[in-house]
């Protein structure tokens, strides 16, 4: 039985984002647990430090430790030889299959600890100015363009937004406790990660003001003092930190039912005032079918918002009957689980002869990833959370025997790389296809809130069509 006169030892599961977070939001500061530590996975690179005690607050004063989570069963068995055993082990990363969380549980079990999920009620922050939230079922679901999308119509109908991106606190996490991305001499100022700069440069190429970092409290405060709407940029499949007035998510009909079947991306879709099926222009029919029926099954009440994200490149006339190599989003091939993305479909559009397959030429880093993520065999992940990644990456760009390089993620990759044959960059948008659109939910929606200056309400909504 536990003593009830000693706090409750914890290990949380991470993956440094929404760990971190759940942390801040329930367990800094309660004298009822004490964290012992917490586990690392997905992101390379990041076990092995300590959530300082600057952020980690009374009670540790040594921070606390971050180990990979395939150490946890030692841990917990060092504990227990202690006299000191952990007793619960709380879940806090997304993107993953049911099946997959499951066995974390089954794991917690077979080791005597409780497994646990904290829900929105005891992590999300109620915000002063109304919330936009943009999340999606699977990373990789077109949840950025969805909401840079969203951010053209707020700022076109007058309002001042302020987007906060889900957390990517890959370094010193001492000074990652509140950013503020405006220019590109932000990011290295910061020394982003390429993931990070594929998340904020479109937005501060299009004039919006980001912020992301550690502590989301603090993060709140600041984006409240210059933004009359506050628009949350999920990541991966995650719920929001901030409690939505305005819930959007995009379901992608190229992994059909997985809308269902992975955390927490289902909870997202359970909860959407709006719905967007992204990529109809190229998903199966049958496919955008099954989706819109899981839909209107799950979540009767939710809009449905059907869009395209098409494809454009800079130089289209380097492609027609070369050998290219694709470079793309990192995290919609590695988590997010696809095999190809913006690239493929832009390279074999404009002509290229062939698709040179980059695992023969990897070096380092860039090798281990493409072994642990076996379904990328025509393409390379733009991996980059460190400087020995990016170091990586540019000499494996530079070993491939193509003609040209697509480049489809969202950044100028030459600012990070020099490579040694020509790039190509491939630029996609949310594009709604018939209606309703995003600005036919979202315009009457600015109307209804409260100290809000009206805004002319579309004529088909006025109609009632």
């Amino acid at each position: 039985m536990p003593d009830m006169d000693k706090p409750v030892r914890v290990v949380i599961m991470g993956a440094a984002g929404r760990d971190f977070h759940n942390f801040n939001m329930f367990f800094r500061g309660n004298p009822t647990y004490e964290v012992v530590a917490f586990t690392a996975a997905q992101i390379p690179d990041i076990a092995g430090r300590a959530y300082p005690p600057e952020l980690a607050g009374p009670g540790y004063p040594q921070g606390i430790p971050i180990i990979p989570e395939e150490d946890l069963p030692s841990l917990v068995a060092s504990c227990r030889q202690e006299g000191r055993p952990i007793e619960q082990i709380v879940f806090s990363y997304s993107d993953v299959s049911f099946d997959y969380v499951m066995d974390r549980a089954s794991m917690a079990l077979a080791l005597a600890a409780d497994f646990r999920l904290l829900g929105p009620g005891h992590t999300m922050l109620k915000a002063h100015k109304p919330v936009v939230a943009v999340t999606a079922v699977r990373t990789g679901a077109g949840k950025s363009q969805t909401t840079r999308r969203v951010a053209e119509i707020l700022t076109a109908a007058g309002r001042r937004v302020v987007v906060v991106r889900h957390p990517m606190p890959y370094g010193d996490l001492r000074r990652q406790v509140v950013q503020r991305f405006q220019t590109y001499e932000d990011l290295d100022r910061y020394e982003c990660t390429v993931e990070e700069r594929e998340e904020y440069e479109p937005h501060i190429t299009r004039g919006n003001v980001v912020y992301a970092g550690v502590d989301y409290g603090l993060i709140l405060q600041r984006a409240e003092q210059e933004a009359d709407i506050i628009l949350w940029d999920g990541g991966n499949n995650d719920v929001p930190f901030f409690a939505p007035d305005l819930w959007i998510t995009v379901v992608d009909p190229h992994r059909p039912g997985h809308e269902l079947s992975y955390f927490p991306g289902e909870v997202n879709l359970l909860r959407a005032n709006l719905v967007v099926i992204n990529k109809i222009d190229t998903a199966l029919p049958d496919n955008v079918a099954l989706v819109r029926e899981n839909i209107r099954r799950r979540n009767p009440g939710a809009v449905v918002v059907e869009a395209a994200s098409p494809v454009s490149v800079s130089e289209p006339q380097l492609l027609s009957g070369r050998r290219v190599l694709v470079v793309e989003d990192g995290p919609t091939l590695t988590h997010g689980g696809l095999s190809i993305g913006a690239g493929v479909v832009a390279a074999r559009k404009w002509g290229a002869s062939m698709l040179v397959e980059p695992r023969p030429y990897a070096v380092g880093t860039v090798a281990e990833a493409l072994a642990r993520y076996p379904q990328t065999t025509l393409v390379l992940p733009a991996v980059g959370y460190s400087g020995r990644q990016i170091r990586d990456l540019e000499e494996t760009i530079n070993r491939v025997p193509a003609d040209v390089v697509v480049v489809a993620t969202p950044i100028d990759l030459w600012r990070l790389v020099r490579v040694n044959k020509p790039m190509v960059r491939v630029h996609y948008e949310l594009q709604e296809i018939g209606r309703p659109s995003l600005g036919d939910v979202i315009i009457p929606w600015l109307a209804t809130l409260p100290g809000q200056t009206p805004v002319p309400t579309p004529a088909w909504v006025a109609a009632g069509v």
